[in-house]
């Protein structure tokens, strides 16, 4: 049977960069006993969680003096702007350094169970031994630190399949961590076009945990392979329509700079992006008004220019599903206030997948710009009367990963995040995975967490210990 060819198209010129090798359906499996035998060898080798710690210190020191090389990679790889992929390398080392520093709470501590005389009865947590870690193009880094580092801090070893897109992400990782001394194949990777192909793996008693991170379709096939075993668990991290509510005593100009940021930030292409934007009639006008100043001043063009705030979208495909979401939305009545722009209406001219950012207003939820996942620089707008009706509309949708309420009175902000159903609720922000909060998915947007000390638990399995003294 012969292997796959992998291969990575770039966002900015539509022509091939990268060629990668898949792996035979016999070599994958070998992957996990390699890992299972690994992680033992981990455990007898680094048997404290200091010496681990130790391990991934090194490794991040080790990442943040690449940053540059590694941003530059990004930008080629899935289009982001070299202004902003090396931000994405230092939040990532500061994430990981904080789930770092925690470690020692969360993976140390002994829970006693009640006092009786004559036994000790205790809590302890045990590594679940071999993870696999199949993990998006979008924010690879960050994405990626959610998982590695609580599964290395915790004892086990992963095995890591990047996407297509940005293939070289694992190749960086497994260099840097056996710089940083971690033993042999602890960490190991594959390449593979469809997660799907993963099955001979994830059917095999050698995968103890599987973190996902991308489509719901792909989650959801992920889960389905795992549903024929017991003893593997699974954890998604999955899309997001993740509204925003913008009260009516807030200023229009704020709060348009923070939303267009918020939803056209990596093209819009991040799963925590705002999507759908609901505005107080009191003072929506004002507030197109305001985002079409912004967008106005925003430079759509080559993402390795400096100069450059939105570079192309990840693939053609993706390009074609954003184009007919706004196409849909326009016959059903909805209107295109995107302001003059020239670089919006002359994009580079390399064959890229250059979406301009659009202002879409008069939405509902009839449109799928309203209810499903867009993926991109696109800002719809829709006019609420009331909390009430604000509320209704956010919770209206099969996703439930972030949402953001914007006003002046933050006390009556905070008080109606407890009717929005998301996992994280922001007064006053957005689009923003806070590392001591939990990052979870409600509803089709995933379920298990990672990041803040809840973030060690999908790492980690129970175990009760019963001591009962000799008789004398």
């Amino acid at each position: 049977m012969a292997v796959e060819t992998i291969t990575t198209i770039s966002p900015t010129t539509n022509k091939p960069i990268l060629t990668r090798h898949g792996l035979s359906p016999e070599d994958i499996l070998k992957l996990g006993a390699t890992a299972q035998e690994a992680q033992k060898a981990y455990v007898q080798s680094h048997p404290t969680l200091e010496s681990r710690r130790k391990i991934v210190t090194k490794a991040l020191e080790i990442l943040l003096k690449r940053q540059d090389e590694l941003a530059r990679e990004l930008t080629e790889q899935m289009g982001r702007p070299i202004a902003y992929t090396a931000k994405e390398i230092t939040t990532a080392v500061k994430r990981a350094e904080y789930l770092n520093k925690i470690a020692p709470e969360e993976l140390e501590k002994e829970y006693p169970g009640e006092a009786e005389a004559g036994f000790k009865r205790y809590l302890r947590k045990e590594p679940v031994g071999v993870v696999l870690v199949i993990f998006a193009w979008n924010y690879p880094y960050l994405i990626l630190v959610n998982s590695l580092i609580p599964s290395l801090l915790a004892g086990n070893s992963v095995i890591l399949k990047p996407s297509p897109q940005t293939p070289t992400i694992a190749e960086h990782i497994l260099d840097i961590f056996t710089e940083a001394g971690l033993p042999k194949n602890v960490i190991q990777y594959l390449h593979c076009g469809s997660p799907t192909d993963l099955r001979p793996l994830i059917l095999s008693e050698d995968v103890n945990h599987i973190c996902f991170t991308g489509s719901v379709a792909g989650g959801l096939a992920i889960q389905g392979i795992a549903s024929s075993r017991v003893n593997v668990s699974v954890g998604l991290e999955l899309g997001g329509k993740d509204p925003a509510y913008i009260r009516s005593d807030v200023d229009a100009a704020w709060a348009a700079e923070e939303i267009v940021d918020g939803a056209i930030f990596n093209s819009g292409q991040s799963c925590c992006a705002v999507e759908r934007v609901y505005v107080h009639e009191s003072i929506y006008d004002s507030f197109v008004s305001e985002v079409k100043k912004v967008l106005s001043g925003y430079k759509l063009g080559d993402p390795f220019d400096k100069s450059t705030h939105v570079g192309p979208v990840v693939s053609a495909r993706s390009k074609d599903a954003i184009a007919a979401q706004v196409a849909d939305a326009l016959s059903k009545g909805a209107k295109d206030e995107t302001p003059a722009n020239d670089t919006f209406a002359n994009p580079p001219t390399s064959g890229g997948n250059f979406v301009a950012p659009v202002l879409l207003t008069g939405v509902n939820h009839s449109m799928a710009v309203m209810t499903e996942e867009t993926f991109g620089p696109v800002i719809p707008v829709q006019k609420v009367s009331s909390d009430d009706e604000a509320i209704s509309l956010m919770n209206d949708s099969v996703f439930g990963l972030t949402a953001s309420i914007w006003t002046k009175d933050t006390a009556l902000g905070e008080k109606l995040t407890r009717r929005v159903q998301a996992g994280t609720v922001f007064v006053n922000r957005a689009d923003y995975p806070s590392p001591d909060l939990a990052w979870t998915g409600w509803k089709d947007s995933g379920k298990g967490v990672t990041l803040s000390r809840f973030g060690f638990e999908q790492f980690v399995k129970l175990q009760s210990v019963h001591v009962k003294d000799y008789p004398k």
